[in-house]
This record gives C-alpha cells, structure tokens and sequence, in this order.
C-alpha cells in the first residue's frame, strides 16, 4: 500500500499531507496536482491495490485465505466492472478541507485513528502513518506538511 502510494505521489501528481493505513481501511488526507484528477487516481490506486492484496493473499500460508477470498469474490459478483475479487468499497468519502478548522479536525482523526483502537499510546508511535513526518521523524513515506500553526 504504501509503495503504491509513493508510486501515485511520483508518476500521478497525487499530494499527501497525511495517512493513516489501519488493519480494514486507509485514511488519506490527499490533493491532486493539476492536471491530474483526484477521482482518477484514487480509481488506478484502487484496482492496482485490488490486485496486489488478492495476488498477497493467494501467495501467502495465511489461515483465513478461503474466506477472505471468498468475501472477495461475493462482493465482486455484484459488480460487472469487476470479474473476480473486489477488496474496495465503492467510491471514497471525500470532504472538503477548505479551512485550517477543517484541516486540524482530519489531521487530528486520522493520526489518532490508531491511538483510539488501542494499537498505539502516541500518534508518532504507529509506523504505518504520516503521524511521525508531523512529529519530525522519517516516516514511511515523505508527505507535505500543513502548517496549521501546532505541533502534535
């Protein structure tokens, strides 16, 4: 996931101010470089993800590999762009960030998702997050940093 997402910041203009990859779904708080259309590269992310998670699990000794697959293809049945498996939800849930209150509120949720399901104590302490970038460590991936005139 992440490696797709630094292949989308390199080769498709998308900007990443923050992530949050959980267990079952991914926060992102994201633009698009103009010419480059936010809907068109979440699309690509998302099929190339798709078939990257599906080749993952089928490659893997991993005891929940029948069912999730199973999952994966009832859920693709009803979807005639999809043929075999489909991991991803319809769509994404985009809000406007048009605002530096906006922008605080998303930021704060998204680097606290893992901090209120009790994986971490601290934001900056869960590695598959932009948390630590805004703490000023390396992260695992470079974002651009808001500057909403706080620290973490």
């Amino acid at each position: 996931m992440i490696d797709s997402l630094i292949y989308c910041q390199q080769q498709k203009g998308l900007e990443v101010y923050a992530y949050c990859l959980m267990t079952n779904h991914l926060h992102l708080l994201v633009s698009a470089q103009l010419p480059n259309k936010l809907p068109d590269i979440i699309r690509d992310f998302k099929k190339h993800t798709n078939k990257q998670i599906i080749k993952l699990i089928q490659e893997e000794v991993e005891s929940r590999r029948d069912w999730m697959l199973y999952r994966f293809q009832y859920h693709a049945k009803y979807t005639s762009r999809i043929q075999d498996y489909k991991v991803w939800q319809d769509g994404y849930y985009g809000i406007a960030c048009d605002n530096i209150n906006i922008l605080s509120q998303k930021l704060d949720y998204i680097h606290n998702n893992p901090v209120r399901t009790g994986i971490v104590t601290t934001p900056e302490c869960y590695q598959y997050s932009s948390a630590a970038n805004y703490a000023g460590e390396k992260g695992m991936m470079d974002v651009v940093l808001l500057d909403l005139g706080f620290a973490l």
